[in-house]
């Protein structure tokens, strides 16, 4: 199935209601058993009133005792959100001090955090549905998944909008991610046995999967095999690192074209890669360039510079192949790079040296 052979089209309307869970009670994305969908709509007001023991403790403390059930840190956030009054005033400031006597009032309603697994109507650029899978061109921008700083706009939130059993898979049918601001192609699981079949041939690495990248410097021509471990960066919690206490990676990255454009600055040369990953660890063909020394354009993480109008990574996931979970059948599927990448490769390669 090649490119240009698909359309974006609306989503189909809200999914079925579903089981609701505790506010502060996260899926584990580690667990294909976690129960779905992990968010709660209706605050609810806990009244009390602070007894002895707790005289002169901390407000913290007090609302936790009110409501046991959840963490403190979500309960302080509460706080500080002015949702907890004492003798009927707003009271912010966790470590502020409570007597005894003290009316206690504490509306538990759902954070951000506790919000981030909703539906969320989204047009997604379909390359391939049926009734077992879907196969996404993602944009640039778009993070895969809710995290920290990214409690809503995400495909996982889009996916539950899209169909209704989505609510009942583990991460909403997603085996893989891209990060943020690559941009290309993902399989998504629409029932559980595609899930599993799915997790399970990438476990196996029979999902093959190609990006096309644009790195600063003269990578070497042909064919070059990196395996390298790859773990979290001890110096920096948002990078990941080479790390002999890694784990296993290897990428496989061809030049298909160096060029030293103008608008590089001091005469620097830029690689065109086609890179194939045979494991799909975190970042993995940044890490493995920017270790080499050719940290991806425009990867501000791992060293790289704004370059050619590029202003994210320089990376985009071009091609997809594997068998179909249920049926078997061979799948391929390739993704026309978005413009701005695809002006920056068309450079490198007019400009080859």
């Amino acid at each position: 199935m090649g490119s240009g052979d698909y359309r974006v089209r609306p989503p189909a309307g809200e999914p079925p209601e579903a089981p609701l869970r505790g506010a502060d009670e996260p899926a584990d994305e580690e667990s294909p058993d976690a129960e779905w969908p992990p968010w709660s709509e209706a605050p609810e007001i806990r009244t009390g009133r602070i007894d002895d023991a707790l005289h002169g403790a901390r407000l913290d403390k007090a609302v936790v005792a009110l409501a046991p059930e959840f963490s403190r840190t979500h309960l302080q956030v509460l706080i500080e959100g002015g949702h907890v009054r004492l003798d009927e005033q707003v009271a912010r400031g966790s470590s502020s001090k409570v007597r005894a006597g003290q009316s206690l009032v504490v509306e538990l309603v759902p954070t951000a955090e506790s919000r981030a697994f909703r539906p969320e109507a989204m047009a997604l650029a379909v390359v391939f549905e049926d009734e077992h899978l879907i196969v996404i061109d993602k944009p640039a921008g778009l993070v895969v998944h809710p995290a920290s700083g990214h409690w809503e706009g995400t495909l996982l939130n889009g996916l539950l909008a899209w169909h209704g059993a989505a609510a009942t898979l583990p991460r909403a049918g997603i085996v893989h991610r891209l990060d943020k601001d690559t941009s290309g192609l993902m399989v998504v699981g629409k029932t559980l046995p595609a899930v599993t079949a799915l997790s399970r041939a990438i476990a196996a690495r029979e999902v093959h999967r190609q990006y096309l990248a644009l790195a600063h410097g003269e990578w070497p021509a042909g064919l070059t095999r990196v395996e390298a471990p790859i773990g979290r960066d001890p110096r920096s919690r948002v990078r990941m690192a080479v790390l002999a206490s890694g784990r296993a990676a290897r990428t496989d990255v061809e030049r298909v074209a160096l060029a030293r454009p103008a608008d590089t600055g001091a005469g620097g040369r830029v690689s065109a890669l086609r890179c194939t990953l045979h494991t799909g660890r975190t970042h993995q063909i940044r890490v493995h360039l920017a270790a080499r020394g050719h940290p991806l354009l425009a990867d501000a993480l791992y060293g790289g510079r704004m370059s050619l109008g590029l202003e994210r990574q320089a990376l985009h996931a071009a091609r997809l192949e594997f068998g179909h979970p249920v049926s078997g059948l061979p799948l391929a599927f390739d993704a026309p790079a978005p413009a701005d990448f695809a002006v920056a490769w068309a450079r490198v390669a007019a400009e080859r040296e």
